[in-house]
């Protein structure tokens, strides 16, 4: 199993600084960016987080932009970036927070990380 998180951003040097700059002038929003992400480095938090996540639940963490999802992961998400996908051992993806429950973390990587947990429960 494991999780995917989509950013409402597309990657590459283009993507992430019309993201940088969007965010700053207030134009452009990506919960799921400001909960893994300072402003310019992935947060401390965040690596220990995905290591917790990997060590007790072996469970795998991988960020995604946009323009770097699978067909799938595309079909799983269009629209509704932010987002945290699951992937079961099937290959099956279903959707396990949105930009709404991304948003209720506040930025933080400790609320983050009780939703997830709260949402694997049922996994």
């Amino acid at each position: 199993m494991r999780l995917i998180g989509v950013y409402k951003a597309n990657g590459g040097l283009a993507g992430e600084l019309s993201y940088f700059f969007g965010h700053m002038f207030g134009r452009t929003e990506c919960k799921l960016c400001d909960i893994t992400h300072s402003t310019f480095a992935k947060r401390p938090e965040w690596k220990a987080m995905e290591v917790r996540l990997r060590d007790e639940l072996q469970i795998e963490f991988v960020l995604v932009h946009r323009n770097e999802r699978t067909d799938a992961q595309h079909a799983a998400s269009e629209g509704r970036e932010p987002c945290i996908l699951i992937e079961d051992d099937s290959g099956q993806l279903s959707m396990i927070l949105d930009w709404t429950d991304l948003k209720l973390a506040k930025g933080r990587v400790s609320e983050f990380e009780r939703a997830v947990r709260a949402k694997l429960l049922i996994y």
